[in-house]
């Protein structure tokens, strides 16, 4: 095989990828150099920056070059084998089968000296670090699709012509007796291997060439083709439940390689589906910018204190008030940390090809989207009581307080995904807005037009639900609602004026208060503010009655 570059400028990048390039970024070259090889055509002529952007994504400053085809791909080969080595990869880590010089002669029945003038001729080889010693490897993929390309040269080899006629029939016919008794393709072809002394590839692709000129005859009419793509998302849902790849092989009469591969492709495909929208910002791509950004959250200058449930909630959304609000500081920060986050999972997932996708890009893509979608909980968890809040405003006789809380909670989350941090706004009033926004597409039209004066008429008088459009109608008997409230709160002393108002929030400018809240204002226990009001509403039913006054029908 020829070592030396016929381009010096390709040299030159292989030189600065092999020094410079981290491990991650090597493998990643490695694997783009190697699909733009199966690209180039002999015959064209590439330019120097077409080439360095395909391979590096950064097109070049210098002045462009070009090259013929038939070299580009020469030393396509030799920048795919020369990174590699410089990368120190283990076959475990390829992410699928790797080969051996003297794995492919077995396989193909071919001598050593075949297999290097088809290395020549196109096989795109690596280096690999085998039990500490660095040796030439070949992924099964890049031999797949040599021996696609290049049937007549694997034809021609000693492969075939070490295999007789009879050979060959009687391995075809001992495969379709096993294929009728059951028998998967892999298990099939490891027991004729071992019954006739040959190699476990040599029979399975004597097989799988039989099947591929006789598809009339072939020993596994159902396994030529590739799964569908049904089939493959069953495999990985049984995989993720639980199911071993040794049972779903034996299930699906496929390898191990093979159920290997699909998992890796649908499990890509699944990360292609992940929402990584993230609201962009300049200092995402200053490398020295992660530290700082990845700090711990800084402490609160103020001391942590609990916030007082309000009285009547349920216990699950009064638990709501126990988690501690955030600082200016530590919003900004978990912000900030939760769009970057998503920024780099991103720029990582823009190379991912699902049929190539390796397993420790797609594990450090799911780390930061786990990681982000840790800090999104925590921001909504430190926000969920201004829902309440906001609700508690919000909700009348004909809504349900609970069903206000749910829609709440759902455009808090989307406000989390949406808020700009940058911009120095409280993210609190950004939420607000949004919430409010929705309830005023999901609550009935009469609550549109807000009452200026809150009242406890439900409390009170047990009113029915007003169903009229005329909002005009609507103010003048507001209004008159008011002046009657006023009047009749008249014939109430001071003390149960105070505690009615104050109970049912009949200031405008309060939130309703719970008993020891008032009590405590008026220096009394709770149940006797409690007295107090019964007494006061009895007043004013009474009152209701004697000057007759009735709720609006």
């Amino acid at each position: 095989m020829h070592t030396e570059y016929m381009t010096p400028i390709i040299r030159q990048l292989r030189d600065q990828q092999v020094r410079f390039a981290p491990r991650e970024k090597k493998l990643e070259q490695v694997n783009r150099a190697e699909r733009l090889l199966n690209e180039i055509d002999p015959s064209r002529v590439y330019s120097y920056e077409y080439l360095c952007y395909r391979i590096t994504d950064y097109r070049p400053d210098a002045p462009t070059a070009t090259m013929p085809g038939a070299q580009v791909r020469h030393d396509l080969r030799l920048f795919v084998e020369d990174v590699s080595d410089s990368a120190d990869i283990s076959p475990e880590e390829a992410g699928e089968p790797v080969h051996t010089m003297e794995d492919l002669s077995q396989m193909f029945n071919v001598s050593l000296k075949t297999i290097q003038r088809w290395r020549d001729q196109g096989l795109v080889s690596r280096r690999f670090l085998f039990g500490g010693r660095k040796r030439v490897g070949f992924l099964r993929s890049s031999v797949d699709r040599f021996v696609a390309r290049n049937k007549d040269k694997v034809e021609r080899g000693e492969r075939f012509s070490q295999l007789t006629d009879a050979e060959r029939d009687s391995i075809i016919e001992r495969a379709r007796r096993l294929a009728q008794a059951g028998g998967c393709p892999s298990e099939v072809a490891r027991r004729i291997a071992k019954h006739m002394g040959r190699s476990f590839e040599t029979v399975r692709y004597t097989i799988k060439q039989f099947d591929e000129k006789n598809p009339t005859l072939a020993v596994f009419p159902l396994h030529t083709g590739p799964l569908s793509v049904e089939t493959r998302e069953k495999i990985y849902q049984q995989f993720r439940r639980g199911a071993s790849v040794d049972a779903l092989a034996k299930k699906y009469c496929r390898t191990r390689t093979s159920i290997y591969r699909v998992i890796n492709e649908m499990r890509a495909h699944r990360i292609l589906q992940l929402p990584l929208s993230f609201v962009p910002n300049e200092i995402f791509s200053q490398r020295s910018a992660e530290k700082e950004i990845m700090a711990p959250l800084p402490g609160s200058s103020e001391s942590s204190r609990k916030s007082r449930a309000p009285s009547g909630l349920p216990s699950y959304l009064a638990s709501l008030y126990e988690v501690p609000l955030l600082t200016r500081e530590q919003e900004y920060h978990l912000f900030r940390q939760f769009n970057f986050l998503k920024y780099k999972a991103a720029r990582l997932r823009e190379g991912l090809i699902p049929a190539e996708a390796r397993t420790s890009v797609m594990d450090e893509i799911e780390s930061l989207y786990n990681q982000a979608i840790e800090i999104k909980n925590r921001l909504v968890q430190a926000n969920l009581r201004l829902v309440i809040s906001i609700a508690k405003r919000h909700v009348s006789g004909s809504d349900d307080f609970f069903g206000l809380v749910s829609d709440g909670n759902m455009s808090l989350i989307r406000a989390v995904e949406k808020f700009d941090y940058s911009r120095g706004n409280k993210f609190s009033t950004y939420a607000s807005w949004a919430i409010m926004k929705n309830f005023a597409r999901t609550i009935p039209e009469e609550f549109r037009v807000r009452d200026r004066f809150r009242t406890s008429q439900e409390a009170m008088f047990s009113l029915r639900e007003d169903d009229r459009s005329d909002h005009l109608e609507q103010e003048r008997a507001q209004s008159q609602r008011e002046q009657q409230i006023s009047r009749i709160l008249s014939c109430l002393d001071d003390r149960e004026r105070q505690i009615i108002v104050s109970r049912f929030g009949l200031n405008h400018s309060h939130e309703p208060q719970t008993l020891k809240e008032v009590g405590a204002e008026l220096g009394i226990t709770k149940e006797r503010v409690r007295q107090l009001e019964a007494r006061g509403l009895d007043k004013l039913r009474e009152a209701a009655r004697t000057q007759q006054i009735d709720p609006p029908g």
